[in-house]
């Protein structure tokens, strides 16, 4: 392919005056004044947006033109690993099995169930493959069956801009009835009688808003509005609980939730507030033998605890403390079963499961040996068992799932991750290192090598990092990484602050005024590898997305010396604009994190200092990859455009700056499981390219 030369944005500044504050924008030009309707329909993009766009596409693949036999080795071991008729294991539910699975050469799942512990006759609840031939984009946010086992609801979004459409299926029929719920968040319940199905409505800003409650096989015509959330900066949800006795509505942002009640027994009821919403308390609800259990940061619970509350009396002041808070033991998460209740813990950047026993509130505790690991509870169905079903992995160790006896602490293994190509763990090492910040608190770092790399700084190294919303890192599995490992890399994940990791104060230390933690945090991880010999400065490629876009975007602004290249895919590197735009899907929600630069100058001058965007400046950048979809409601498409823009005018060094667009999907890329792997091989191609200095040869 002939190298073509790099697109020219031309620039229309835009001066922007907020809170007595100036800034020009070169590239404001690339937001599309329409851009809701793009969202919705890719199509509507101005002309002139769509064929810049296609000309940054165009040229990102005359650069990395010369990578393509190594994309295609790179997409080939990865699906190689892949099991291509995998299925999940069967969930039971009253008299059935439910489960997914894939047929050979397939994107996407078919759904089933059989009659329960038998292979019986297999019934097809949804056949995606069917569904989404034809189009660019398919994918199914949620899919549920009614209790009854008689319908069958789901959540279609054909675009990705996370506007689904919820459809129900008259399993005894296969017919589809008429009317789906449309402008659908894609969350959604049924109510446990199976009479009622409610939904969450998405407004015309992307932000789930209002929830309504229709008959099982009514349309829109039925649908009555049962909730709207009137603060602009919170998120809502529904879903019932294990005990199927309440439907809870959740409202809330990163500081404040509120829940709502409607007792099952009487799915039309209105709902009532369980604990009235309080600026900076946390809390969320399952319902256990006969009473509550709230997990809550309430009294200067950073970490959370477990309360009680009584079914009559669930207002915060008749809580009583069950498990108490203890600091770096952060509570993650909580299943209630009906003689059971199982917590899912984190210390120290690693999870365990606690059960406790109703009868006598005794608890004990599954272990676990290697060094560092992933650990998941997968949820079932029933609320009537004595089994939890979790998974294991490590990042040598392919997943595992276990189903665990509660009563006699056996654990069955029901499944082992197939790896078609072959994995032998005992060629890989693994290991948890700790940098030093520059506030001298510790950073962990899980990495990942074979064991006859030669760890004395001649490996290129791959530094992953996220660090926003509390999202934790874990040591996980991974078919992709393997690639790029089994060429000698290192792969390291930094646990930088930001995340919760180690605690919720972990996040807490990286949001708002402290947003900067997260960077320097990033950069001491580097430096301290760098320093122990895993590898050398001008060998590390930096990743990272979304939010950790932004992270990639920021240590390009205050250390460019320090990588060979940086992947930042569907990268919030516009974080002011962005910030300052009331119309944008995320705006007041993301307030909480970021800070509100529309009414607080401090949070405007914070903002300002950082954003990747506003910062970049005259000086050697090293080869960079944004990629970006066109259809993406959370990070939209004229960020990493506006930012590649800015970087090639700024740019002191040779090394190319490429954006890729996906004109066809949305935040999280290509619908379709190899589809998807295709843009992996691309970015692991251009880390290799970037080290290799692909552009002088």
């Amino acid at each position: 392919m002939t190298k073509l030369s790099p697109p020219t944005a031309h620039r229309e500044p835009r001066a922007i005056t907020q809170l007595g504050r100036t800034r020009i924008d070169d590239y404001a030009w690339m937001k599309d004044p329409n851009w809701r309707a793009v969202l919705r329909d890719p199509t509507a993009l101005d002309p002139a947006i769509r064929s810049h766009l296609e000309a940054e596409n165009a040229y990102t693949e005359s650069v990395l033109g010369k990578t393509k036999p190594l994309q295609d080795l790179l997409f080939a071991e990865m699906k190689g690993r892949l099991k291509e008729d995998e299925s999940s294991i069967p969930a039971p539910d009253g008299p059935y099995d439910y489960y997914s699975r894939f047929e050979t050469g397939a994107q996407h799942p078919l759904s089933c169930r059989r009659p329960r512990g038998t292979e019986g006759t297999e019934e097809i609840l949804l056949d995606q493959p069917r569904a989404a031939e034809g189009l660019a984009f398919y994918q199914i946010g949620l899919a549920q069956h009614s209790p009854d086992h008689a319908l069958y609801a789901y959540a279609v979004d054909a675009q990705g801009s996370e506007v689904y459409e919820i459809v129900v299926k008259d399993l005894a029929t296969g017919e589809v009835l008429p009317g789906p719920a449309t402008s659908a968040a894609g969350d959604f319940c049924w109510s446990p009688d199976s009479q009622y199905l409610f939904w969450v409505w998405r407004d015309d800003e992307g932000r789930p808003s209002k929830i309504f409650r229709r008959p099982a096989r009514g349309g829109p015509a039925d649908d009555t509005l049962i909730y709207q959330e009137q603060d602009e900066g919170f998120f809502i949800g529904i879903d019932a609980t294990q005990s199927r006795a309440f439907i809870v509505i959740c409202c809330g942002n990163q500081e404040t939730s509120e829940a709502l009640l409607i007792p099952a027994a009487d799915p039309t009821a209105v709902p009532v507030v369980f604990s009235r919403r309080e600026t900076g308390l946390r809390y969320e609800v399952e319902h256990w033998d006969g009473r509550f259990v709230v997990r809550t940061n309430a009294d200067g619970a950073i970490d959370f605890k477990l309360v009680w509350a009584d079914e009559t009396a669930t207002q915060r002041p008749f809580w009583r403390d069950w498990i108490t808070a203890q600091p770096g033991r952060l509570i993650t998460g909580m299943m209630a079963l009906r003689d059971h209740f199982v917590r899912l813990e984190r210390v120290e950047a690693l999870s365990r499961i606690v059960i406790t026993r109703r009868a006598d509130l005794s608890e004990h505790q599954i272990n676990f040996e290697e060094e560092a690991y992933a650990l998941s509870l997968d949820g079932g169905y029933e609320y009537d068992t004595t089994a939890v079903r979790f998974v294991y992995q490590s990042m040598t160790t392919p997943r595992r799932w276990y189903d665990y006896d509660l009563e006699t602490r056996e654990r069955a293994l029901r499944k082992t991750q197939d790896i078609p190509s072959g994995h032998d763990p005992a060629q890989y090492v693994t290991r948890r290192l700790d940098a030093v910040a520059a506030d001298g608190d510790t950073i962990p770092i899980f990495l990942l090598a074979r064991r006859d790399t030669p760890l004395d700084g001649s490996a290129p190294m791959l530094l992953y990092g996220y660090g926003a919303y509390g999202h934790a890192n874990e040591p996980g599995f991974s078919i992709r990484n393997l690639s790029l490992v089994d060429r000698g890399w290192v792969w390291a994940t930094a646990c930088v602050r930001g995340g919760s990791e180690k605690g919720w104060g972990w996040f807490m230390d990286g949001r708002k005024e402290k947003k900067t933690n997260t960077f320097t945090d990033f950069i001491a991880c580097a430096e301290h590898m760098i320093a122990q010999r895993f590898c050398a400065a001008d060998k590390i490629v930096a990743y990272g997305g979304s939010a950790g876009g932004m992270l990639m975007g920021a240590i390009a602004n205050l250390r460019p010396d320090l990588w060979a290249g940086i992947i930042a895919a569907v990268p919030f590197v516009d974080v002011l604009n962005t910030m300052s735009d009331l119309d944008l899907p995320l705006t007041p929600p993301e307030w909480p994190e970021w800070g509100d630069p529309i009414t607080d100058p401090a949070a405007y001058d914070r903002i300002a200092a950082y954003s990747p965007y506003d910062n970049v400046a005259a000086q050697p950048y090293p080869a960079v990859l944004a990629t970006g979809g066109l259809s993406d409601p959370r990070v939209t498409y004229w960020e990493p455009t506006k930012w590649v823009a800015a970087l090639r005018a700024a740019t002191t060094s040779d090394a190319p700056v490429l954006l890729k667009l996906n004109l066809d999907a949305g935040h999280g890329g290509a619908s379709g499981r190899f589809e998807f792997l295709k843009e992996i091989a691309m970015d692991y191609a251009f880390a290799i390219f970037a080290v290799a200095r692909g552009w002088k040869r």
